[in-house]
């Protein structure tokens, strides 16, 4: 395997499963740039060498490029680390976040921490064995972890489930937006089918009848030239109305029209503007006065509005043949500048009606819905002179009502856009669904609030811990010059601890072998003194030795921390 390959390999594993962009990659940089720099600060207050320096940036690098890729691995290793190279110490909270972020399940994350915790606070207390307390330690230890590791894996882990499950409720809002729609739409399907089913056993039949009778009395010799040429309209009408209902009956069925037969394709039914003169020559053929008129300059229509002026001018032609037989009809187009305006009027009946009229009643309502589905509308009503006028008004350019839009269970409308069946996400919704019962519905937030509050309290108590760790220390540590100088050398071990401090701490750590030389043999003690001297960083120590149960030396001397 070449270095090439090699490097790519590399790079997967360390990538993880996890999408990494060169943009995260950047800003792990950043952040690690900052811990290391954050941290070279911490070295040089305690004095740490170059090299120490140096170990700790690139520890700190380290780990937060792999926190993705190992993150038990990065935590317990960085809480383990931290103990040695103080300026690492920083970069357990990133760990601690990703931990717990990116940690599956709940007991191997409890695991992870846990051992984490072992690792911190165990060699912490093996690592300041000899110059603290260890159950001081073990206090300040813990409550740093807590602070610095705990807390922001706690915050990190509920913001980390919070994510998902919203992210699952999305998904989950998605897959019933598409069932819904699935079942929505077979129901229409098969409601569409059963009326197309209707539709060609009844008006089929019928219209068949009719035109096998037509054309059987168009034939028939006894008939003169005019009422031979008013049975060819009706047998003509029949033949229009077969083709259309065959139409209505295909898109109701598949969606789709059906197709025209070879032998009846050379006239077939135009349903638009075009229609409109078609419409009224054959009204003319059957003996109606009906004149036509157009007026402005032509536009193309979209098929709805197209299809909507053809419907108006049939419904208002047929009304006319029903209401007032043989009254005159105009109609006529004017194509304004906006929109396409369709009036036809009748004047009153000439003559008593032929009987009862056969009428469903929905004729001028449906037209109503089917101009108001384009943008448009129809305006029907009685004259001056006793007849009656339908008037109705399409855009040139306007689509369907709703063509793109369907209302989900959110209320919401899922538009038509460029990932079609993906509904949008409700967050309202999802916050409902979040809600437990019986609380409000900031529950979330403070449920946050709370994990920040507590973190803030512990940051706290650690502060308060530690300057109370500092002030008891102080106390332990510190006696006046007049104690010193009226402790002699030569008095009993007993006697002179009697009149000092309980010893040493981590305010004095190996101060004893940093004075003058030890008497051999002797085990010293070292305080500090109370007056020390104004120089940032000088400390002044007070040095006693004891050998075989009396003091042997005492010493006075500064020492630079």
């Amino acid at each position: 395997m070449d270095a090439k390959a090699m490097t790519r390999a590399g790079w997967d594993w360390l990538r993880g499963p996890e999408p990494w962009t060169r943009r995260m990659l950047v800003g792990d940089l950043a952040i690690a740039g900052v811990l290391a720099l954050l941290g070279l600060g911490v070295d040089e207050l305690d004095n740490g060498s170059g090299r120490r320096m140096l170990a700790s940036a690139l520890v700190v690098i380290v780990l937060t490029l792999l926190r993705r890729r190992l993150p038990a691995a990065t935590l317990v290793v960085g809480s383990a680390v931290s103990v040695f190279l103080p300026g690492s110490f920083l970069v357990t909270c990133l760990l601690g976040w990703s931990a717990g972020r990116r940690i599956v399940g709940v007991g191997r994350a409890g695991a992870a921490f846990t051992l984490a915790f072992v690792a911190s606070v165990g060699l912490g207390v093996a690592h300041e064995w000899s110059q603290m307390r260890p159950l001081l330690v073990m206090v300040f230890s813990t409550l740093m972890f807590l602070a610095t590791t705990v807390m922001p894996g706690l915050a990190s882990r509920y913001w980390s489930q919070r994510r998902t499950l919203l992210r699952a409720l999305q998904e989950r809002n998605g897959q019933l937006m598409r069932e819904r729609a699935m079942v929505a739409g077979q129901a229409r399907l098969r409601e569409r089918q059963r009326i197309a089913q209707d539709m060609h056993d009844s008006l089929g039949h019928q219209l068949a009848l009719i035109s096998v009778h037509t054309g059987a009395l168009e034939v028939d010799p006894k008939l003169t030239d005019r009422q031979r040429e008013a049975v060819g309209v009706l047998r003509q009408a029949s033949v229009a109305a077969m083709h259309e209902l065959r139409e209505v009956v295909g898109i109701l069925r598949d969606g789709v029209e059906a197709p025209v037969p070879v032998e009846e394709a050379a006239q077939p039914a135009a349903r638009g503007v075009a229609g409109i003169a078609g419409v009224v020559e054959a009204a003319r053929g059957a003996g109606t006065d009906v004149r036509m008129s157009t007026s402005g300059q032509p536009r193309p229509l979209v098929a709805a509005c197209d299809h909507a002026a053809y419907r108006i001018v049939q419904e208002a032609l047929t009304n006319a043949y029903k209401h007032a037989p043989g009254a005159p009809i105009t109609v006529e187009l004017r194509y304004e500048d906006d929109s396409l305006v369709v009036e036809i009027a009748n004047g009153p009946a000439a003559g008593p009606g032929a009987g009862e009229v056969v009428s469903g009643g929905q004729g001028l309502t449906g037209l109503r819905e089917r101009a108001r589905l384009v943008g448009g509308m129809v305006h029907a009503g009685g004259t001056e002179g006793g007849g009656f006028r339908v008037a109705g008004v399409l855009p040139y350019g306007a689509e369907p009502a709703g063509a793109g839009d369907v209302a989900d269970d959110f209320g919401q409308q899922a538009q038509a856009r460029g990932l079609r069946g993906v509904p949008p996400m409700d967050w309202a919704a999802v916050d409902r669904e979040l809600a437990v019962p019986g609380r409000s519905r900031t529950g979330g937030f403070a449920l946050g609030c709370g994990i920040a509050f507590a973190a803030v309290v512990l940051m706290v108590i650690v502060l308060g811990a530690g300057v109370l760790l500092v002030v008891g220390a102080m106390g332990d540590s510190m006696v006046d010059r007049a104690v010193f100088d009226s402790v002699r050398v030569g008095e009993s071990e007993q006697a002179v601890r009697d009149r000092l401090p309980s010893g040493e701490n981590f305010l004095t750590p190996g101060a004893d072998r940093k004075g003058p030389p030890r008497p051999e043999g002797s085990q010293c003690m070292a305080v500090l003194a109370k007056d020390q001297p104004s120089a940032l960083g000088t400390d002044m120590i007070f040095r006693f030795c004891f050998e075989d149960g009396k003091l042997v030396d005492k010493q006075a001397y500064e020492v630079k921390q």
